[in-house]
């Protein structure tokens, strides 16, 4: 059984996630059926992950191109795998979308810094 707040993976008899803590929906196990006892919490709680998607075109196109895509491709599969019932490969591919927005945001700020330095060297040695 999965948490509907994190994802992740707890025994069906679990009364509470094992990662953050939030009380398992309660389900009924008499002839095999998979019903839901209270009316508040569906039958398959909805997990959300984030995809991150709008990071890695920012990065794509503001900071570094090639990190960027990598971004994009990751944040592309969250939504699949997510609707696949993969949850923890979504997580795992949201994970690498960021880091990989990380990467091209820290990329694109070496460059900023770079360009800006030797712009400054420039102005100072063409000043003597």
């Amino acid at each position: 059984m999965f948490c509907p707040k994190c994802g992740s993976e707890n025994t069906d008899t679990a009364v509470h996630c094992i990662r953050c803590g939030t009380a398992m929906p309660r389900m009924e196990r008499e002839y095999g059926l998979g019903t839901s006892v209270s009316a508040s919490s569906p039958a398959s709680p909805r997990v959300t992950v984030s995809n991150n998607l709008v990071w890695a075109i920012l990065a794509t196109l503001f900071c570094c191109l090639p990190t960027g895509i990598v971004a994009i491709v990751y944040a592309a599969q969250v939504d699949s795998k997510l609707s696949a019932g993969d949850i923890a490969g979504a997580q795992a591919s949201s994970r690498s979308a960021a880091t990989w927005s990380w990467v091209s945001f820290g990329i694109g700020a070496v460059f900023v810094v770079g360009y800006i330095g030797l712009v400054i060297l420039g102005a100072t040695i063409g000043h003597r």
